[in-house]
């Protein structure tokens, strides 16, 4: 009996385009298994030591500046997750490769599964952030289980000792007595191991995905514990017609979960504010500190409304918010450690933030101590900095593009110079120093958009941090340059709103704005991409009146 079940479960040999067609499946759950299993593995060590945000976050290194960008333009703040996709469709279809070639050569398959868990491990390893050879562990644990999972299903395409016949009705009519057609494969055995395969893949996988969620609760209870002291110098309030209520036109104050996020962190670091240090050395310290965030917490807190602007913000892009900041001064924290800047004598010309990422960020020792209102920030629009937005600790410097200046998850600040060290974005090829450049924008009528005749209201937002905007005009056509009517000004480090009431005429029209900051320049209308220090143009939209 057994030997009938037996023979009833095999098939014909497999040759072809079936045998192939079931190694890349093979291929496809070996590949499942590997990366199911690295993610179980790296909750034993760090989830950014997975072998697809460590390879991830070694592509972002290695992109070039001008296809940042365009992720950045194309997909805004879900570049990561695409970039991610990217990846595993990448996976998807070298698992699916390998899985064909192994059923042919099935040592060779399975080669290729451990060379792919050598890019991970070397990724890993490579990372910024890296914590030592023990980051490789979740890539090459995958890889071997991966590999040896490939060479196990595609033996069960292969016979298993049984001699399958083909029978006489197909093989055509006349054919003579059926030689032997080789040893049958196991269909049913091949079906129940690949379905445990995939089933266990999964539990690995939802097992290390739920372990590294769970590494960050401590995080998660020291942000919900903490307790924003009252500063010892406020914000003054926004002044009365700071921020008119206008259909379409942006808020003053940006809500947290609106403002937005560019960084490279693909894992956004969760850091426990009760074990976080930052230390502070370098050139030009006399007196080396360590600080722990209640010490932070205890010194006077300043609170400021303060505009920020990536570098990556396209011309009318919108890369830019404003949020109501708490923090200490960073010059006072400074002056403590017997630092001066470069005009009094100072020895280092740069500040090198360092994120617990691996991020570094450098600044220009002369920016963060010219008395404006540059802070390590603790606190964003009345409660703790999210984690997304650096949580327990990151730097805020008016005036000045993100990249040079706002280091989220700071840990590290050293006194250098720009002669002896670039930061990670200086060695991607974008400038030292980048002053915000004077920019407006127009957010209400939006492009395309098919407002009626008769008066229309048109608004914006301009900006100049560390300067302050004097004026805003808007052109309706080639017509001449109108003025917009500004609202009241908070401080020169905040974004203002303006507003233009336009009668409008039936038909196509472009309307283009420019501001003016306090030094007398007004917006240049040359068209310049973000690369290197920011980009720089006139914004239009395009509108039809019906």
């Amino acid at each position: 009996m057994d030997d009938v079940m037996q023979q009833q479960s095999q098939s014909p040999p497999l040759r072809g385009i079936a045998r192939r067609s079931l190694g890349a499946l093979s291929g496809l759950i070996a590949g499942y298994a590997a990366l199911a299993t690295a993610e179980l593995a790296s909750a034993a060590v760090r989830p950014e030591a997975g072998p697809v945000v460590a390879v991830g976050g070694a592509a972002i290194d290695r992109t070039p500046p001008a296809v940042k960008d365009w992720a950045v333009r194309e997909f805004g703040t879900n570049d990561k997750l695409v970039l991610q996709l990217g990846i595993l469709a990448v996976l998807t279809v070298l698992a699916l490769t390998l899985g064909a070639l192994a059923a042919r050569r099935r040592a060779l398959g399975s080669a290729g599964v451990l060379v792919f868990g050598v890019v991970g491990a070397l990724a890993a390893v490579s990372r910024p952030d890296s914590t030592g050879a023990l980051d490789a562990l979740p890539s090459v644990v995958g890889a071997i289980l991966g590999a040896g999972l490939l060479h196990w299903l595609v033996g069960r395409l292969d016979g298993v000792g049984a001699t399958a016949v083909v029978p006489r009705e197909e093989r055509g009519p006349g054919a003579g007595e059926a030689p032997p057609a080789g040893p049958g494969w196991d269909r049913r055995g091949f079906i129940v191991a690949a379905t445990a395969a995939a089933a266990a893949s999964t539990g690995a996988g939802l097992a290390g995905r739920a372990l590294n969620g769970s590494s960050g609760q401590n995080a998660v209870a020291s942000r919900r514990a903490v307790k924003l002291p009252a500063p010892a110098s406020p914000a003054r309030p926004v002044p009365r017609g700071a921020a008119p209520r206008i259909a379409g036109l942006s808020p003053f104050t940006t809500p947290n979960g609106d403002f937005y996020r560019v960084d490279t962190a693909l894992v956004v670091p969760k850091v426990d504010a009760t074990t976080w240090r930052l230390r502070i050395h370098g050139k030009g310290v006399d007196r080396e500190l360590t600080l722990s965030f209640a010490d932070l917490l205890k010194m006077p807190l300043t609170e400021r409304d303060i505009t920020l602007t990536c570098v990556s913000n396209e011309v009318g892009g919108p890369y830019v918010g404003n949020a109501r900041w708490i923090g200490v001064r960073l010059a006072d924290l400074l002056r403590q450690c017997g630092v001066r800047p470069p005009s009094q004598g100072g020895p280092a010309d740069q500040l090198v933030a360092r994120s617990v990422d691996g991020m570094t960020i450098g600044s220009p020792v002369e920016d963060v101590m010219d008395g404006r209102d540059a802070m390590l920030a603790l606190g964003m629009n009345g409660e703790p900095l999210p984690f997304e937005h650096g949580f327990p600790v990151r730097m805020v410097v008016p005036g000045l593009y993100g990249y040079v200046s706002a280091c989220k998850w700071i840990q590290d600040i050293e006194l250098t110079t720009f002669d002896a060290y670039d930061a990670y974005w200086v060695k991607h090829d974008w400038a030292r120093r980048a002053p915000v450049k004077t920019q407006s924008r127009i957010d209400t009528p939006k492009p395309f958009a098919r407002p009626k005749a008769g008066t229309v209201m048109v608004a914006g937002v301009a900006w100049a941090q560390h300067r302050g905007i004097d004026k805003v005009e808007v052109r309706v056509d080639d017509g001449p340059w109108e003025e917009a009517r500004l609202t009241a000004e908070d401080t020169t480090d905040t974004w203002r709103q303006w507003t233009y009431e336009w009668r409008a005429a039936k038909g196509g029209h472009t309307l283009t704005v420019r501001a003016t900051d306090r030094t007398g320049r007004t917006q240049t209308e040359e068209r310049v991409p973000t690369v290197p220090d920011g980009a720089s143009g006139w914004h239009s939209v395009l509108v039809t009146v019906d």
